[in-house]
């Protein structure tokens, strides 16, 4: 997979970048990705002729607004099952 190093990049657009990774609940990269791929492959949400789902609720909620769910994850270990 390629990488890319954006130099110059100027102090109020990275900050925008990590604001709208954070609307979104991205990093940065995984925004920046989101946003170049959108620029693009518009298509990229259909894949040999099929949509992709995740893809295609993710740009309906930022379309719509995006979405805040506080919710707080249970962080207990889960227990192993007893296949015996």
């Amino acid at each position: 997979m390629a990488s890319i190093t954006v130099r110059n990049l100027s102090d109020e657009t990275e900050h925008a970048l990590r604001v709208r990774a954070a609307m979104n609940g991205r990093s940065a990269e995984a925004e920046l990705r989101a946003i170049l791929e959108d620029a693009v492959r518009p298509e990229h949400q259909i894949t040999e002729g099929r949509i992709r789902l995740g893809s295609l609720l993710a740009a309906i909620g930022r379309e719509a607004g995006g979405v805040t769910l506080d919710i707080d994850r249970d962080r207990t270990p889960a227990e192993p099952i007893d296949l015996g």
